[in-house]
């Protein structure tokens, strides 16, 4: 990456670096020399933008967040119906192919890394509660009728089955394959009366 590069162009590159080094290499690999080297730049010109890992764990957190939100808006908008909508949007959150199966591993990686640092925590929870947000939506647009009180638990019960499988999933591909994730979601959909030919 030469240096002459105009700075949005950059910023492009080093965040799909990032993205690389989180999608192949895992978490615990992501260092500045790693950006580095898959963004083909020198590690003065990462640190630029990027001063330390702590720096890098922030802005991975933040693509993560960014990347998903983006999908899921596109779901949202092209599905016919709000059960439609839900239903689409949890399929997003289960670990059906490689990079969905990339996301659960990445998110469990961040929940782990969050634990003791305050600053990514709290990154953490406002992104969680802003798809726990998303979700109650759904559902309320979904089953109209329904008082938030209703509204709550099943979002809240869909979350967990959905996040719960994938991070299953990705440890785990071969006894959680796609149709058997498809089935659970679906499943529980139902058993909320909130599937979509119900």
């Amino acid at each position: 990456m030469a240096r002459t590069a105009d700075r949005p162009a950059q910023g492009e590159a080093l965040s799909r670096a990032v993205w690389d080094v989180l999608a192949h290499q895992g978490l615990e690999k992501l260092t500045v020399r790693a950006v580095a080297a898959a963004a083909g730049c020198t590690t003065g010109l990462v640190m630029h933008r990027f001063p330390n890992r702590r720096a890098l764990l922030l802005h991975a957190r933040e693509l993560l967040h960014e990347k998903s939100r983006v999908r899921v808006d596109a779901l949202e908008a092209d599905a016919a119906t709000p059960r439609e909508a839900l239903r689409a949007v949890l399929h997003r959150g289960l670990a059906t192919d490689p990079e969905t199966v990339t996301d659960s591993v990445v998110w469990m990686g961040f929940l782990a890394a969050a634990v003791s640092d305050g600053e990514l925590i709290t990154m953490h929870r406002r992104h969680n509660r802003s798809w726990r947000a998303r979700i109650e939506r759904l559902v309320a647009a979904s089953a109209p009728d329904w008082t938030p009180a209703q509204v709550k638990p099943a979002a809240l019960g869909l979350i967990a089955m959905a996040e719960g499988v994938a991070a299953f999933a990705a440890a785990d591909p071969s006894h959680y394959p796609a149709a058997d994730q498809e089935r659970m979601l679906d499943t529980a959909l139902a058993a909320y009366g909130l599937g979509v030919s119900g």
